[in-house]
């Protein structure tokens, strides 16, 4: 039975190609909202950390009625360490809408999420957005996605794709661009002829993959999928499936999709995406079934994670001053219950009860989840990012990389080469983009820890960079860490302009006057290669005596101020980010000067002795 009252599409794109301010656009032209209510812009990106950073994490689901068909829309994460959410959006659904931006063209991030589209055999439908830009060349544009779909191996069915000319923004979509147009119409009308209906079973036995999971605190676990066959009700018994057996389950209430809203449903049927609530035991790959036809689905596969950080409970002396939350058990649940819905990431406990190992797809992965739990009041130690070996069948070593794409000025082209090479990158590809240079490099994912802030410095913040995760291959050797030691408080106290004004001399300082800082806490980055403890709180010696010049003002230079990602990046080895809901600091993991000494003493007679 083919449902032409239903289409079931994908959104993807990459990071700020206009995605979701075009499923904006769509929510507002369908009828969804009334006349007199006020909409927020990216109404879809409602976590206020995707609001800040402008980018989709977790995918959502939304539904608009278009002259009688229902559109249900699945907005997916553009960023590739979301690239579990990616996975499973694309096995609810039957085609894409491949949003491209009109001067950018096809981005890294664009062809990894298109790749996993190219897999399932989805129907696309490529979007050119923001044609309304003055730099827009979306002629040629359309020429490079159609190079991408071929370097893909796309069949001729995905080659011969509809092209809508649109300005999300502006609300307007086209078929040409001498077209004239004023609403999404041209689009909507695309989407209803081009994208497949679900060709269903409606009177079969049930069978739904759980693609999806999410979390409220009066109902507990929602399972968000597709009906694959059959019909679902309200209260039904029903059978879940796993690689390991079945369970018994009983289906509380059903929910379907309207506008951003769930409304309850007494029943649904194959094709239709619904959320679930009851299933308190289901796990994402499960299949819910008919308990007399128990019939499980192909499961879904998860990339594997390539990065790890340690999590430890927050030791430092101002510990518990800032947070809520702050024992190792407060922690290991918060961490317990995010890997319940975040099925990319994973937890594992260590020798000691207070810490834990957590691994991701990516550095921007676990550190939304460390900006999540100190915005939640949550205090914790976090180590440096450490890359996921692992080895073939033959022992050789190997580690993950990257693709990185590049957009700069030409005169800093020679900078950035030479920055890369010394963290083994091989340069692919290079072409010029106007007055910018694109260049493409394969890359040691652990080459990137720290480059960020240094790209950013070499091209003065006119550079661009993105990349996406490109496989495992063999170890490429060292790569040089951070040169620069680090400037070390050796005492507890509030710093002093007087304090920090000798210690810049060291180095560049990351705290400013009045700060209270503790023994051990990382206050500024030397000039030189080794560590040096100072004391920023010191005080101008007070006595009845002037001397020629001791009342001259002290002019500090502006502290160096990092972001958590910056932080995380920054660290060596032996250090810590102390992460709270107020502070984010930078402290030695021994905290005492003398402890840190024997260390040191330790390692250099081993030196000696040829024992390292």
């Amino acid at each position: 039975m083919i449902r032409n009252d239903i289409r079931n599409i994908a959104i993807i794109a990459h990071v700020d190609h206009g995605k979701t301010t075009l499923v904006d656009a769509l929510l507002k032209q369908s009828g969804i909202f009334r006349a007199n209510e006020h909409v927020e812009e990216c109404v879809m990106d409602s976590n206020p950390l995707e609001r800040e950073r402008g980018i989709t994490i977790l995918s959502k689901n939304t539904a608009v009625m278009h002259k009688g068909t229902k559109i249900n829309i699945l907005d997916t994460p553009g960023h590739a360490d979301f690239g579990g959410e990616v996975e499973r959006v694309l096995n609810m659904v039957d085609g894409v809408l491949l949003v491209v931006d009109a001067y950018e063209g096809p981005m890294p991030q664009t062809k990894f999420v298109l790749r996993k589209a190219m897999e399932q055999h989805l129907k696309p439908i490529v979007v050119i957005n923001k044609i309304d830009r003055p730099d827009q060349r979306a002629t040629e544009v359309v020429d490079e996605v159609l190079d991408l779909f071929i370097e893909l191996g796309a069949d001729e069915d995905q080659l011969d794709f509809p092209v809508v000319y649109a300005s999300a923004r502006a609300g307007y979509a086209k078929l040409s661009m001498e077209d004239e147009s004023d609403s999404m119409e041209p689009l909507f009308k695309v989407i209803i002829d081009n994208i497949p209906a679900p060709d269903v079973e409606v009177d079969a036995p049930l069978q739904m993959l759980v693609n999806t999971l999410d979390y409220d605190s009066y109902v507990g676990r929602i399972v968000v999928g597709r009906i694959v066959r059959g019909t679902i009700r309200g209260g039904q018994n029903v059978l879940l499936l796993d690689d390991k057996g079945n369970r018994a389950a009983k289906v509380g209430k059903l929910f379907t999709y309207q506008g951003l809203k769930r409304l309850e449903a007494t029943s649904a049927q194959a094709g239709d995406i619904i959320a679930l609530i009851g299933l308190g035991d289901a796990t994402i790959g499960d299949t819910i079934a008919d308990p007399e036809h128990p019939e499980a689905l192909k499961g879904i596969k998860i990339d594997e994670p390539t990065l790890s950080m340690v999590f430890t409970v927050n030791d430092s002396p101002f510990a518990g001053t800032e947070g809520q939350f702050i024992t190792s058990r407060h922690i290991r649940e918060r961490l317990m219950k995010e890997i319940q819905t975040n099925v990319a990431m994973r937890v594992k406990e260590t020798e000691t009860t207070d810490t834990f190992v957590v691994e991701g797809r990516g550095e921007l992965h676990i550190s939304i989840l460390i900006e999540t739990m100190r915005r939640e009041g949550y205090e914790l130690g976090v180590g440096s990012p450490k890359v996921i070996m692992h080895r073939d069948e033959k022992g050789k070593l190997l580690e993950p990389m990257e693709a990185l794409t590049i957009d700069v000025p030409q005169e800093f082209m020679g900078t950035v080469m030479e920055d890369l090479g010394l963290r083994k990158a091989e340069l692919q590809n290079m072409h010029e983009m106007n007055g910018y240079l694109r260049m493409e490099f394969k890359i040691p994912a652990r080459g990137l820890i720290g480059f960020r802030n240094q790209f950013l410095t070499n091209t003065k913040g006119n550079g661009i960079m993105n990349h996406v995760y490109a496989g495992y291959e063999a170890y490429k050797g060292p790569i040089m860490g951070r040169t620069r030691g680090s400037l070390v408080a050796f005492e507890q106290g509030e710093t002093t302009a007087y304090g920090l004004g000798n210690c810049q001399e060291r180095g560049t300082m990351f705290v400013v006057p009045g700060e209270k800082v503790y023994e051990g806490q990382i206050v500024g980055e030397n000039a030189r290669e080794n560590d040096i403890d100072v004391n920023p709180c010191k005080k101008k010696h007070v006595s009845n005596m002037r001397a020629a010049g001791s009342d001259e003002a002290v002019h500090l230079v502006p502290a160096k101020v990092f972001s958590l990602e910056g932080a995380l990046e920054h660290i060596n080895d032996d250090e810590l980010v102390e992460v709270t809901p107020k502070s984010i600091r930078m402290r030695k993991k021994v905290l005492s000067r003398l402890e840190r000494g024997r260390i040191r003493g330790r390692i250099k007679s081993a030196e000696e002795k040829g024992d390292l």
